[in-house]
């Protein structure tokens, strides 16, 4: 029994020590090459944040296969294949939202959701100190989408009248103080129309 504990503790002990003479020349070698497997992780990514984690995962892999690998001038190489096939599995797990179309597609810098918001609510304020039968005309013109004969016979007045109780009540809201923010009228308007 002494002498398989023996031979169990030898064999541990030559395990161990093979360990940490793996790890060290692992360690050795990251830090003699860091600044060039960190250019090939960014120049492969082209994001500091994602360039790091591909490294990391590239040198945890080429850590767990370094006892295998038996040309350690190769490991470069190695290492750098490792990086590639990890981001090209990154790549072709990501869900592509973009299909070609004929019409480009508004920018995200165009639309601000939340200016978006704060328009849309000083534009119903502005609204709402209209006379109630311009503000009608309005949102049957412009939110309901429909023609000046149909508001005319929805509100049964005649389409003259419509065409001015329109122009009227747009000149309003052009004049209106709230809505310019300080800008000219026609482009502080123009984005409440549109």
């Amino acid at each position: 029994m002494v002498a398989v504990t023996d031979g169990a503790t030898a064999y541990g002990e030559e395990s161990g020590e093979r360990g940490n003479l793996t790890e060290a020349e692992f360690t050795a070698y990251v830090r003699e090459r860091r600044a060039s497997l960190y250019a090939t992780a960014y120049h492969l990514t082209g994001d500091r944040f994602e360039a790091e984690d591909l490294l990391q995962s590239a040198l945890f892999s080429t850590y767990r296969a370094w006892e295998r690998i038996s040309d350690k001038a190769a490991v470069g190489g190695y290492l750098r294949r490792t990086m590639t096939n990890l981001h090209i599995s990154a790549w072709r797990r990501r869900k592509i939202d973009e299909y070609p179309t004929e019409e480009l597609p508004e920018s995200a810098g165009d639309t601000d959701a939340m200016r978006g918001t704060e328009l849309r609510a000083v534009l119903w304020q502005a609204l709402a100190r209209l006379p109630e039968l311009q503000r009608t005309m309005l949102v049957l013109r412009y939110y309901e989408g429909r023609t000046d004969p149909e508001i005319a016979e929805i509100l049964d007045i005649s389409v003259g009248t419509v065409k001015s109780s329109i122009w009227r009540s747009l000149r309003r809201l052009r004049e209106d103080e709230v809505l310019s923010f300080g800008r000219d009228e026609e482009e502080s308007f123009g984005q409440l129309v549109a």
